[in-house]
């Protein structure tokens, strides 16, 4: 964001904004945190983003690890 000085013409950065080269794009950019611009930020969003789905997992069925032995189970 610029704000003009309407007393001496010149035009200062806001506060808290810093001017640098974008990492990506190698263009003169003024934003308020160092790394890529905010137009390079938005093609990576685009360019990374997925689809969401519904996963569905199946019913949890406990496994039997203890198997019943001939005098436990004698009647």
């Amino acid at each position: 964001m610029e704000v003009t000085d309407p007393g001496s013409g010149d035009v200062e950065t806001a506060v808290g904004n810093i001017e640098f080269t974008c990492p990506r794009c190698d263009l003169a950019v003024i934003e308020e945190f160092y790394g890529p611009c905010s137009t390079c930020r938005e093609a990576m969003r685009t360019m990374h983003s997925a689809d969401q789905e519904e996963v569905s997992a199946e019913a949890f069925e406990p496994k039997m690890n203890v198997t019943p032995n001939a005098v436990a189970s004698k009647d």
